[in-house]
């Protein structure tokens, strides 16, 4: 999943990408209205938080422009201020959710993740291959009864793919996917948390799940396959 994230206070911007990128999402931050509109315009992302309070644009115009363009990425909106007026004004201009600073980064998150399924196709809580099994929601992986360890990254990549059962997914599609613009990512990149992935997934096993398509990209099998 890749986020954006226009925040015009730099600490609170750095926190946040720090914290959803341990998520195994992709954070791409800016720190002002116009920035945010030329990202949303050159990338598709599953949400967007967005600041109220920013240099150039504001908030409320940003999302306005936004969906006057037809983007209906759906949007959380932060605000330092605490009043119903703001409220009424972030939702009338097309935001889909409201939190007020100071928040939970926990609330912050559950309400991102619930806006990133509504915005989207439903997707099993649950995703299974074989006796492999990956729980969206609690954030774990287990092969049969043995639990699995995965970084935020790997487990993004591997849902990613898990949601593709049988379609050959690009490298240069897993990049644009699950990594921001700053991260510089590349094929070799994708290739070490591939590699990795099936230290952790396959090889203890004597089993295959990520099976590399050459010249392609990668997709899943059955273990049974």
């Amino acid at each position: 999943m890749r986020i954006l994230l226009v925040e015009d206070e730099r600490r609170l911007a750095e926190a946040l990408r720090a914290g959803l990128g341990a998520e195994g999402y992709a954070v791409d931050v800016t720190h002002n209205g116009r920035d945010a509109l030329w990202y949303a315009a050159e990338h598709p992302y599953s949400a967007i938080i967005l600041d109220i309070t920013l240099p150039g644009l504001n908030g409320y115009r940003v999302c306005g422009r936004l969906r006057d363009q037809g983007d209906t990425t759906p949007i959380l909106m932060l605000t330092a201020k605490d009043g119903e007026d703001d409220e009424i004004e972030a939702l009338d201009t097309g935001a889909d959710d409201f939190l007020h600073k100071p928040f939970s980064y926990g609330v912050l998150l559950s309400r991102l993740r619930a806006l990133i399924r509504r915005g989207g196709a439903t997707r099993p809580r649950v995703l299974k291959l074989g006796d492999l099994e990956l729980d969206q929601s609690a954030r774990t992986c287990r092969r049969g009864d043995t639990p699995v360890t995965l970084t935020g990254k790997e487990f993004a990549l591997l849902a990613y793919l898990m949601q593709r059962p049988g379609q050959v997914v690009a490298k240069a599609e897993l990049v644009d996917n699950l990594w921001d613009f700053a991260a510089s990512a590349s094929a070799n990149l994708v290739e070490v948390h591939v590699s990795a992935l099936r230290r952790k997934i396959d090889l203890p096993f004597g089993a295959e799940t990520i099976r590399t398509v050459r010249g392609a990209g990668y997709h899943v099998v059955p273990q049974s396959a």
